[in-house]
């Protein structure tokens, strides 16, 4: 860990992430808690926040991958953060006019720029630390994850409570001109910015574009240890897509009707302890006992104790089983987040990165359509958590089925290869 903070480029990187995420967090939290709080009689405008977080990922997925591949990832990352910083300050304006189309028009366009941040932050990352920090950087990055699952909503009150919605923009367009400055400034190497070569503006056009998306997509088609690995990622979404609504559901409908709001908190309070302290023993356990049976049985502890929390009837072991399946569930995200570089080349890592989101995205859609069908006519509270159970359990026989024998074949490649370029070199 120590070898990563010694790392200038890196510490940039990592600050700028963080800036930016944090930004992003206060910002909608707070206009979250603005809308309720000032439309109180109109509570679908909350849900329409939420849909222009999600929807440009559906809008833009196909090309974001492409640009970080084809241009300076670098530039694309600051100038996502610049050009945020600078809708931020029009949403601004809109709050104080009362403009609410314009004020969704802004979180839409923010948040389409806001995807092009991350491919090529990752292709940055990739390129800027040697193969065997993946590990460490992906628990880092899942400990600011448990770090923003813990005081995420909690900044968003507080910024809205002590300085208001316009204070809380303020801080947002802050932390995307600082995190843009930090990348600007930092020193990355030729091949983590521009691994395919230098490519003009000019020479952008739309058959490129779908070509591009094409040869990603053929990539990970051809590459099946990848392939199996995306596979999960629409269960994945499932699961989300679940737990999205399943703390207030399962506190309003079953555990606490009278005090559901706070112990819904609490619910993201514990799963986010479970995530810094899994996220804490994760690269310990995965360079003793690899990925594969790290992953694998990361999700089938998780799917044991999901099952468990539907057939809970107490709110503290449901809280002390929710902290215990965070610890299982950090594991799992740092294996996924740490492979993904070794098993992609640079030239391809913003297209396959780019590729993830929206499938993610489509089990997140189907769970939470299906719910909003049967919900609670048809499944309930209980059966909701075995339904999750039963996607987790299902993607860890999945993996083990596939994997070991795709992760050997990969080390018997590798190994025959090393064996030949020794043996042309001797």
């Amino acid at each position: 860990m120590k070898s990563l903070f010694r790392n200038p480029t890196f510490c940039k990187l990592f600050i700028a992430a963080f800036a930016s995420q944090l930004g992003t967090v206060i910002g909608n939290m707070a206009f979250a808690f603005y809308l309720v709080d000032r439309y109180s009689e109109r509570p679908s405008l909350a849900t329409m926040a939420e849909l222009m977080y999600s929807l440009p990922t559906l809008a833009v997925f196909w090309i974001v991958g492409v640009i970080a591949d084809r241009f300076d990832r670098k530039h694309i990352a600051a100038y996502s953060d610049w050009i945020r910083a600078g809708l931020t300050l029009l949403l601004l304006l809109f709050v104080h006019y009362d403009m609410l189309f314009f004020c969704f028009l802004m979180l839409f366009l923010r948040s389409s720029i806001s995807k092009f941040f991350g491919p090529a932050e990752m292709g940055l990352l990739q390129g800027s630390i040697d193969q065997d920090q993946y590990v460490q950087a992906s628990g880092l990055n899942q400990m600011i994850m448990g770090m923003f699952m813990l005081f995420g909503m909690s900044l968003g009150a507080a910024a809205y409570h002590f300085i208001g919605i316009k204070g809380a923009f303020i801080i947002d367009g802050v932390s995307f001109l600082i995190s843009g400055l930090l990348l600007a400034w930092g020193d990355f190497p030729e091949r983590a910015r521009i691994p395919n070569g230098r490519t003009s503006i000019r020479e952008l056009r739309l058959s490129l574009l779908f070509k591009d998306f094409w040869h990603g997509l053929r990539y990970i088609a051809g590459n099946r240890l990848l392939l199996v690995l995306i596979s999960g990622f629409l269960f994945f979404g499932i699961v989300n897509g679940v737990f999205s609504v399943l703390p207030i559901f399962t506190m309003k409908y079953k555990l606490s009707p009278d005090n559901y709001v706070v112990q819904s908190s609490l619910i993201t309070v514990f799963l986010g302890i479970g995530f810094l302290i899994g996220s804490i023993i994760a690269p310990h356990f995965i360079r003793r006992f690899t990925r594969t049976p790290i992953l694998i049985s990361g999700l089938f502890i998780s799917s044991l104790l999901i099952g468990g929390l539907g057939t809970t009837v107490r709110i503290e072991v449901y809280l002390f089983l929710i902290l215990l399946a965070g610890i299982a569930i950090a594991p799992i995200n740092i294996a996924l987040g740490s492979w993904m570089p070794e098993l992609v080349p640079p030239q391809n890592m913003g297209r396959v990165n780019s590729l993830i989101e929206p499938i993610m995205m489509l089990g997140h859609s189907l769970a939470l359509g299906g719910i909003a069908l049967a919900f609670p006519v048809w499944l309930s509270v209980t059966w909701l958590h075995y339904m999750l159970a039963f996607c987790t359990i299902a993607v860890s026989f999945f993996y083990l089925k596939f994997l070991p024998s795709l992760v050997r074949n990969r080390l018997v490649y590798a190994t025959t290869e090393e064996a030949i370029a020794d043996g042309k070199e001797g």
